[in-house]
């Protein structure tokens, strides 16, 4: 077994580490703490994830509800089954935790692999990993904030336009008054057990009526005010935020674009000035994975296509102004400064 204490005399080779030098059992034993570490930095980041589960379940269907009050529908999603609920809110928590414990996950495999690198492939992850997860960050505020919204806009409106058939008009027999409510910004404060008003905010009809389990207590009761259309719009919670999620995904796999020229591009496989003259082709690629990974609807297609383009135009100028040249300086460790 080489000496773990002498200097390595391959330049650029990470200095002196015990755990560069190891038997095969013994990377057996650290992958087992490494994986146990992991999962268990996961547990209470689920846990926390899922107390706010249902919080965070309001938030993510706040911009259906919007697009479907716009729409004249019912804003209110449907669970048809006991456990659909608690079971997108499991899924919600899932999530989460898989996304705010990656860092803690990749921490704990840069331990395990970090100490058989050399001091260039170190310097290569030190700048990837930071850039891929702000680029990750920016692709679900991108596509809750501005894709979301249009998509939803899109396909809300596209169903709203399928008229019902009118209904008939008459003139009011004699006699007949019609009742008059009152239309408020706003509900009032302490309103009177039967009162009655349209909530123009959210658009219902609500009744304060004394509570079924304490009749001293009121509650409002409401009612939807939705347009008369020919086909009603209601979506299922689950399945909406299985879309959302799948959406989220296909966008934060296209933000991954500019790490991938820019290691393409450091590992000699592609070159920025060569790969500028095949824009064409670079567009064609963009538009296909555009309509893989989004819903096959013209729309968000278009909405990820042209920032998947911006994000490859980007690879390709990080490249130029970072060439692997340019990383590499001060890469080797202070023993290798006078090799070539």
């Amino acid at each position: 077994m080489p000496d773990s204490t002498r200097p390595s005399q391959i330049p650029g080779r990470v200095e002196p580490n015990p755990m560069a030098v190891m038997s095969f059992g013994d990377h057996l034993e650290d992958l087992r703490r490494r994986v146990f570490l992991a999962i268990v930095g996961l547990v209470p980041i689920f846990c926390i994830a899922f107390a706010l589960g249902r919080p965070l379940l309001s938030l993510l269907i706040a911009p259906a509800r919007e697009a479907l009050i716009d729409g004249g529908q019912n804003p209110a999603l449907l669970a048809t089954g006991p456990f659909e609920t608690f079971g997108t809110v499991v899924h919600l928590a899932v999530v989460v935790m898989l996304i705010v414990g990656a860092p803690w996950v990749l921490y704990q495999l840069w331990l395990f692999i970090s100490p058989g690198l050399y001091a260039h492939e170190r310097r290569f992850v030190h700048l990837l990993l930071p850039f891929s997860g702000l680029l990750a960050i920016a692709s679900i505020i991108f596509m809750y904030l501005a894709i979301l919204p249009v998509v939803l806009a899109f396909f809300v409106g596209f169903g709203a336009q399928v008229q019902a058939p009118p209904a008939a008009t008459a003139p009011l027999p004699e006699g007949v008054v019609l009742m008059q409510m009152p239309m408020l910004d706003a509900d009032p404060t302490d309103p009177p057990p039967g009162s009655a008003w349209i909530n123009k905010g959210v658009w219902q009809l609500r009744v304060a009526v004394p509570d079924s389990k304490k009749p001293e207590k009121i509650t409002i009761k409401s009612v939807e005010l939705v347009e008369s259309r020919g086909i009603v719009q209601q979506y299922r919670v689950s399945e909406y935020i299985k879309t959302l999620l799948n959406l989220a995904l296909g966008f934060g796999i296209a933000f991954q674009t500019p790490v991938v020229v820019i290691m393409l591009g450091w590992v000699g496989i592609i070159d920025a000035r060569a790969m500028g003259k095949y824009r064409k082709i670079a567009i064609a690629v963009c538009t296909v994975l555009g309509g893989v990974l989004t819903p096959a609807d013209p729309i968000s297609m278009l909405l990820m296509a042209i920032p998947l383009y911006l994000l490859y135009e980007l690879g390709l100028f990080t490249l130029r102004v970072m060439p692997a040249e340019r990383v590499l300086r001060g890469a080797k460790e202070p023993a290798d400064a006078g090799d070539p």
